[in-house]
């Protein structure tokens, strides 16, 4: 499903026009990064979390020439499903 898709299933869900659903898509989004770049976690109940979580630096290697290579440290974002995402996926 690609964005399109999904606020064609929230308009249809919730029975908005599908320009709502894009701007309440979109604000959603929006909202979850802008508390994701505060360091906030964002938690849905029964869907799942987002955190931000530290990756330090470390060496590895470049897979055609076998050098070492540094990779810099950097912040990512981490996703965890909640409960009742894993039981509708099995």
């Amino acid at each position: 499903m690609n964005k399109a898709e999904l606020i064609d299933a929230i308009a249809a869900n919730a029975g908005l026009t599908k320009a709502a659903s894009k701007k309440a898509l979109d604000a959603t989004i929006l909202a979850i990064s802008d508390a994701l770049k505060q360091g906030e976690k964002v938690s849905l109940i029964g869907f799942g979390t987002f955190g931000v979580a530290k990756r330090s630096a470390r060496t590895g290697r470049n897979p055609r020439t076998k050098a070492p290579i540094q990779i810099p440290a950097k912040t990512v974002v981490k996703f965890k499903p909640g409960s009742e995402l894993s039981k509708g996926v099995k």
